[in-house]
């Protein structure tokens, strides 16, 4: 089952657009999603010998998938030195293409290292989605001048993909961490209800009294009122099993 929507931006193969209508991705992680567009890519984008997928959150770059080695080391390249085509492409929002890497100034301390890689050129494609997620698909060539408006293209399209993936798994992140924080304050105000009922008991105190109580003691001891409750709640516990 697929849950890519297909998106109509423009001239698209028939085989790529097969390919891409033809990925699963419910029930996968989005590691393996990304692979297998990034094999895709490679095979679909003329020119292109190497194809990876870069994230970015709080601006931390990752490869989240890759093609070929090649393409990893082109990336992390430029994530050792905090920026390069597949990060600006990213960040900025704009397609990043380097004719000849021999010839490219934009980024000086780059360049010289991919260049021993055997990387001559390259294009890398911002995600059309900018959200929690930002990234970019990069693709990489041995020859100069391997990418042209034809493989632009075709990786403009691609990207609509990748950046619905990532969107679609921000959301089930976020709404799976929204789900945690709850169930986690659940449960706090029951541990936090079951101290109050010892203080209770045993200072024949009233609700308002046993609060101010093990609120006073948390702040003594700098410690969080569900931890001080916890331990309460455990304290008394183990008093009950003792014979």
């Amino acid at each position: 089952m697929n849950d890519l929507a297909v998106v109509d931006t423009g001239p698209m193969t028939i085989e790529l657009y097969r390919s891409l209508a033809q990925i699963v991705v419910v029930g996968r992680p989005l590691d393996d999603v990304l692979n297998e567009v990034a094999g895709i890519a490679q095979a679909s984008i003329p020119g292109s010998e190497a194809s990876s997928i870069t994230l970015v959150r709080a601006d931390k770059a990752w490869t989240a998938a890759f093609s070929s080695p090649l393409a990893l080391d082109a990336d992390e390249l430029q994530y050792r030195e905090g920026y390069g085509p597949c990060m600006d492409a990213g960040r900025t929002g704009m397609p990043m293409v380097v004719t000849d890497m021999r010839t490219e100034e934009r980024w000086p301390s780059y360049t010289p290292r991919v260049l021993k890689r055997g990387v001559l050129s390259s294009l890398s494609v911002p995600l059309p989605f900018q959200g929690v997620t930002i990234g970019a698909l990069n693709n990489y060539s041995r020859e100069p001048n391997a990418f042209g408006d034809d493989a632009l293209a075709l990786a403009e399209q691609i990207t609509t993909y990748i950046g619905i993936a990532v969107m679609n798994a921000d959301a089930h992140a976020e709404a799976a961490a929204t789900s945690a924080q709850m169930r986690q304050a659940l449960e706090s105000r029951k541990t936090i209800d079951m101290a109050l009922g010892i203080l209770i008991a045993t200072h024949h105190c009233s609700p308002e009294e046993a609060f101010a109580l093990l609120s006073r003691t948390s702040q003594t001891h700098n410690r969080k009122l569900r931890e001080l409750a916890k331990d309460l709640v455990e304290a008394e516990s183990r008093s009950e099993r003792r014979p």
